[in-house]
């Protein structure tokens, strides 16, 4: 049985609920029931969508409820992010504009001195992982020029122009055509930016 945490939170803000199920068959009813217990005032939700679909018209629309001071609340970790890359990133934003975060399966709760913790690990792995993918696509770059494998014309982005623009997509919340314009390419160029070192698959 699944131990569900339901903080009694002085946030000045609202209780923002998101629940979602991967396919049609299942059931909203269990993550519902506990939003409703913990006394959301909204309750956004996605009915057969898959965790790693990029949209996600209920999430979608949670984030853009989202106020400082409110706090989003989910069942499990799981509900919310469609890869720990994704959830790592949500949550720097989450802080970045002042809002808590609650999981009630793994009482998890941003609201109080010691959740606060939560926001520090995410960020730390967030940029763990930025920093991997870097080092990995430098050296599978490096490992081409070794195989006699010439390069072919300059890319308009350096690799880390393409993980600086994703943080700002995926944790300041800026368009990806914002973060184009920034960096002097197009929306498509940046977008097959994040595909080259393979963004697109954990956003």
């Amino acid at each position: 049985m699944t131990y569900l945490y339901f903080p009694d939170i002085k946030a000045p803000g609202r209780r923002i609920g998101y629940a979602r199920v991967s396919t049609q068959d299942q059931k909203l009813r269990i993550q519902l029931d506990a939003l409703k217990a913990a006394r959301c005032d909204l309750v956004f939700k996605d009915h057969g969508i898959s965790g790693g679909k990029a949209k996600r018209p209920g999430l979608d629309k949670a984030l853009r409820t989202l106020e400082a001071g409110d706090i989003l609340v989910v069942l499990k970790l799981d509900r919310l992010g469609r890869s720990v890359q994704h959830l790592s990133d949500l949550l720097v934003r989450f802080r970045n504009e002042g809002i808590h975060f609650c999981s009630l399966a793994e009482g998890i709760n941003t609201a109080t001195p010691g959740g606060k913790l939560v926001y520090h690990l995410f960020a730390a792995f967030a940029e763990f992982q930025r920093d991997i993918i870097q080092e990995n696509t430098v050296l599978g770059l490096e490992a081409a020029r070794e195989r006699g494998n010439k390069p072919g014309r300059p890319y308009a982005l350096s690799i880390g122009d393409i993980l600086n623009g994703h943080a700002l997509v995926a944790q300041e919340g800026l368009t990806i055509g914002k973060v184009a314009e920034r960096y002097k390419v197009s929306h498509a160029t940046m977008t097959r930016g994040f595909k080259r070192v393979g963004l697109d698959r954990m956003h």
